[in-house]
């Protein structure tokens, strides 16, 4: 599933940039994010093994992945049908809830709000009732952004790609593609002051970029050796930094987008403000909400 990668030549211009500016529409994706690259593989790699029953702690971009994963592949009559169990916390926004809901309007599918969603769905893997679909820890996910690379290969004489940064699955899987095509653009991961294990160790703040939630950092080294072997850098986006790139975008391209995919602007911004240059075009990911 191929999404845009538009050129945003008023915005470049507006941040000063003296290159190629294009902007990844993740957000495009059928499956409704970045995530839906990768969740889907996940599942049909293990139904393949013989897993029928999935399960995923999520309020955002991977539950929703998971969701219309599971919905188009029982579409296909498979055998047997997949059910998927999504664990959600008890203090879910309620727009966040009616959006799972909503999507997840199918036989097979459950919400469920519980205490602690991520513990819960370790433990019906550990017992072997559900797989559950973790990409931070699942090297299965690393393949599933394989196309993306190839996608932004195609962009000639690509230098940067500034990546929206959670778990930074996506970040070591593009490092990882790149360097099989022979290229090894610049890998920049922005994170928040909520969440930033990727980049250093100093106390969390809060966000408006809520999907930004991995505080463990199971890939810190993985990650960090993309960063240091593409010779880029890990930034910290502050809600102003956020809020400024999504205006930003607004006014110059049009795009309402999240604040989680203005991340990735906000990263450039903050590397163009410390004086980076750039030998080529760089690709901004607009990740999903």
């Amino acid at each position: 599933m191929i999404t845009p990668q538009p050129q945003a030549k008023q915005l470049a211009e507006a941040l000063g940039l003296n290159t190629g500016l294009y902007l990844k529409r993740e957000d495009l994706h059928p499956f409704g994010s970045h995530k839906g690259r990768s969740i889907p593989l996940m599942i049909e790699h293990y139904a393949s093994e013989g897993y029928a029953d999935f399960c995923v702690s999520s309020s955002g971009n991977a539950a929703l992945a998971a969701i219309y994963a599971v919905k188009e592949l029982n579409k296909k009559a498979a055998n047997p049908p997949l059910t998927l169990r999504v664990f959600v916390g008890k203090h879910i926004a309620p727009d966040k809830l009616e959006r799972l809901r909503q999507a997840s309007a199918n036989p097979g599918i459950y919400i469920e709000q519980v205490a602690m969603p991520k513990r819960t769905a370790f433990q019906m893997d550990k017992e072997r009732r559900a797989k559950n679909l973790r990409q931070s820890t699942d090297d299965t996910a690393l393949i599933g952004y394989e196309t993306l690379a190839d996608e932004l290969a195609e962009i000639k004489n690509l230098a940067a790609v500034f990546i929206p940064t959670s778990s930074g699955t996506t970040a070591q899987a593009l490092h990882e593609e790149f360097l099989k095509l022979g290229l090894n653009p610049q890998i920049h991961i922005a994170q928040t002051p909520a969440c930033h294990p990727l980049v250093d160790d100093s106390p969390a703040g809060t966000s408006v970029a809520n999907a930004i939630v991995d505080k463990v950092g199971y890939r810190k080294e993985a990650v960090r050796k993309a960063i240091k072997n593409s010779r880029g850098n890990g930034w910290i986006a502050t809600d102003n930094d956020i809020l400024e790139a999504k205006r930003q975008i607004k006014e110059t391209e049009d795009l309402d987008i999240s604040p989680n995919s203005a991340l990735s602007v906000a990263g450039l911004k903050l590397a163009l403000q410390k004086n980076w240059h750039f030998d080529g075009p760089v690709v901004c990911l607009l990740t999903g909400r």
